[in-house]
Protein backbone atom coordinates (compact mmCIF):
# COMPACT_ATOMS: atom_id res chain seq x y z
CA UNK A 1 0.00 0.00 0.00
CA UNK A 2 1.15 3.34 -0.65
CA UNK A 3 1.09 5.67 1.92
CA UNK A 4 0.46 8.86 -0.53
CA UNK A 5 -1.77 11.18 0.88
CA UNK A 6 -3.91 14.45 -0.67
CA UNK A 7 -6.60 16.85 0.93
CA UNK A 8 -8.31 19.13 -0.87
CA UNK A 9 -11.57 21.10 -0.73
CA UNK A 10 -14.12 22.05 -3.69
CA UNK A 11 -16.91 24.51 -3.26
CA UNK A 12 -20.39 24.22 -4.82
CA UNK A 13 -22.53 27.38 -5.06
CA UNK A 14 -25.66 25.91 -7.11
CA UNK A 15 -26.86 22.15 -7.82
CA UNK A 16 -25.57 22.80 -11.66
CA UNK A 17 -22.09 23.36 -10.32
CA UNK A 18 -22.55 20.00 -8.25
CA UNK A 19 -23.26 18.70 -11.17
CA UNK A 20 -20.54 19.80 -13.12
CA UNK A 21 -18.10 19.22 -10.38
CA UNK A 22 -19.44 15.49 -10.78
CA UNK A 23 -18.87 15.58 -14.33
CA UNK A 24 -15.45 17.02 -14.02
CA UNK A 25 -14.23 13.74 -11.88
CA UNK A 26 -16.36 11.64 -14.41
CA UNK A 27 -14.36 13.18 -17.11
CA UNK A 28 -11.03 11.30 -15.31
CA UNK A 29 -12.57 8.72 -13.78
CA UNK A 30 -9.77 5.69 -13.58
CA UNK A 31 -10.63 1.96 -13.51
CA UNK A 32 -10.24 -0.12 -9.96
CA UNK A 33 -11.24 3.23 -8.11
CA UNK A 34 -13.77 3.11 -5.39
CA UNK A 35 -15.16 6.64 -4.22
CA UNK A 36 -16.46 7.07 -1.09
CA UNK A 37 -19.33 9.28 -0.69
CA UNK A 38 -20.07 10.81 3.61
CA UNK A 39 -22.80 13.62 3.48
CA UNK A 40 -26.61 13.80 5.85
CA UNK A 41 -30.08 13.49 4.01
CA UNK A 42 -30.61 16.09 0.91
CA UNK A 43 -26.60 16.68 0.86
CA UNK A 44 -26.99 16.44 -2.80
CA UNK A 45 -24.90 12.91 -2.91
CA UNK A 46 -27.17 11.40 -5.32
CA UNK A 47 -27.05 14.83 -7.88
CA UNK A 48 -23.26 14.38 -7.69
CA UNK A 49 -23.02 10.85 -8.93
CA UNK A 50 -25.25 12.50 -11.91
CA UNK A 51 -22.72 14.24 -12.74
CA UNK A 52 -20.23 11.36 -12.57
CA UNK A 53 -22.07 9.73 -14.37
CA UNK A 54 -22.08 12.20 -17.43
CA UNK A 55 -18.54 12.67 -17.39
CA UNK A 56 -17.67 9.27 -17.29
CA UNK A 57 -19.86 9.33 -20.60
CA UNK A 58 -23.19 7.80 -19.77
CA UNK A 59 -25.76 8.66 -22.24
CA UNK A 60 -28.69 10.22 -20.28
CA UNK A 61 -28.04 11.61 -16.48
CA UNK A 62 -32.07 10.44 -15.78
CA UNK A 63 -31.20 7.04 -15.50
CA UNK A 64 -29.31 7.87 -12.92
CA UNK A 65 -31.39 7.47 -9.48
CA UNK A 66 -30.28 6.62 -5.73
CA UNK A 67 -30.07 2.88 -5.28
CA UNK A 68 -31.46 3.26 -1.74
CA UNK A 69 -33.51 0.73 -2.33
CA UNK A 70 -32.20 -1.11 -4.55
CA UNK A 71 -28.27 -1.27 -2.82
CA UNK A 72 -26.88 -0.86 -6.46
CA UNK A 73 -27.34 0.54 -10.06
CA UNK A 74 -24.75 -0.11 -12.58
CA UNK A 75 -24.20 2.66 -15.43
CA UNK A 76 -22.65 1.66 -18.88
CA UNK A 77 -19.87 4.53 -19.92
CA UNK A 78 -16.72 4.67 -20.18
CA UNK A 79 -15.75 2.82 -17.67
CA UNK A 80 -19.03 1.11 -15.59
CA UNK A 81 -20.09 2.60 -12.51
CA UNK A 82 -21.08 1.04 -9.67
CA UNK A 83 -23.34 3.08 -7.07
CA UNK A 84 -23.98 1.91 -3.77
CA UNK A 85 -26.22 2.79 -1.15
CA UNK A 86 -25.50 2.01 2.28
CA UNK A 87 -28.17 3.71 4.15
CA UNK A 88 -30.31 0.82 4.91
CA UNK A 89 -27.42 -1.77 5.26
CA UNK A 90 -27.34 -2.59 8.82
CA UNK A 91 -23.76 -4.04 9.16
CA UNK A 92 -20.41 -4.17 6.77
CA UNK A 93 -21.38 -8.20 6.05
CA UNK A 94 -24.84 -6.98 3.31
CA UNK A 95 -22.57 -5.15 2.12
CA UNK A 96 -19.61 -7.34 1.46
CA UNK A 97 -22.64 -10.03 0.64
CA UNK A 98 -23.78 -7.28 -2.46
CA UNK A 99 -20.20 -8.69 -4.11
CA UNK A 100 -18.72 -5.11 -3.37
CA UNK A 101 -14.82 -6.88 -3.95
CA UNK A 102 -15.86 -8.29 -7.23
CA UNK A 103 -17.34 -4.68 -8.80
CA UNK A 104 -13.32 -3.18 -8.29
CA UNK A 105 -12.36 -4.13 -11.89
CA UNK A 106 -9.93 -2.41 -14.57
CA UNK A 107 -12.89 -1.58 -16.64
CA UNK A 108 -15.15 -0.27 -13.50
CA UNK A 109 -15.43 2.53 -10.67
CA UNK A 110 -17.63 2.18 -7.43
CA UNK A 111 -19.02 4.77 -5.82
CA UNK A 112 -20.68 4.53 -2.46
CA UNK A 113 -22.81 6.80 -1.02
CA UNK A 114 -23.31 6.41 3.07
CA UNK A 115 -19.69 5.02 2.93
CA UNK A 116 -18.92 6.33 6.12
CA UNK A 117 -21.47 2.75 7.49
CA UNK A 118 -19.17 0.01 5.62
CA UNK A 119 -16.00 1.67 6.35
CA UNK A 120 -14.38 -1.23 7.38
CA UNK A 121 -15.02 -3.04 4.08
CA UNK A 122 -13.83 0.04 1.71
CA UNK A 123 -10.33 -0.19 0.36
CA UNK A 124 -7.52 1.46 2.22
CA UNK A 125 -6.68 3.14 -0.97
CA UNK A 126 -9.99 5.23 -1.60
CA UNK A 127 -11.37 9.00 -2.50
CA UNK A 128 -12.87 10.20 0.14
CA UNK A 129 -15.78 13.07 -0.43
CA UNK A 130 -17.50 14.40 2.32
CA UNK A 131 -20.64 16.50 1.82
CA UNK A 132 -21.58 19.76 3.84
CA UNK A 133 -24.18 22.15 3.05
CA UNK A 134 -23.47 25.38 3.62
CA UNK A 135 -27.47 26.63 2.77
CA UNK A 136 -29.80 26.23 0.17
CA UNK A 137 -27.47 25.05 -2.75
CA UNK A 138 -23.98 26.17 -1.47
CA UNK A 139 -21.79 22.83 -0.64
CA UNK A 140 -18.72 22.12 0.13
CA UNK A 141 -16.82 18.54 -1.08
CA UNK A 142 -13.66 17.97 1.31
CA UNK A 143 -12.08 15.13 -0.64
CA UNK A 144 -9.43 12.64 0.97
CA UNK A 145 -7.05 10.59 -0.95
CA UNK A 146 -5.37 7.95 0.21
CA UNK A 147 -2.63 5.35 -2.43
CA UNK A 148 -1.14 6.57 -5.58
CA UNK A 149 -4.02 5.86 -7.71
CA UNK A 150 -6.52 8.04 -5.53
CA UNK A 151 -4.13 11.03 -5.26
CA UNK A 152 -3.83 10.81 -8.92
CA UNK A 153 -7.13 10.60 -9.50
CA UNK A 154 -7.60 13.66 -7.01
CA UNK A 155 -5.12 15.81 -8.92
CA UNK A 156 -6.31 15.34 -12.33
CA UNK A 157 -9.88 16.40 -10.80
CA UNK A 158 -8.71 19.42 -9.35
CA UNK A 159 -6.49 20.31 -12.83
CA UNK A 160 -9.72 19.85 -14.39
CA UNK A 161 -12.14 22.35 -12.68
CA UNK A 162 -9.13 25.05 -12.73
Amino acid sequence: MSDATKNHRFTSNSTEETHALGAALGRVLIGEIVVGLVGQLGAGKTYFVKGVAVGNAISDDRAVTSPTFTLINEYAGRLTLYHLDAYRLTNVDQFVALGFDELQRQDSAVVVEWADRVRPAMPDESLWLTIESGGETQRTFDASARGRAPCDLLEAWINSVR
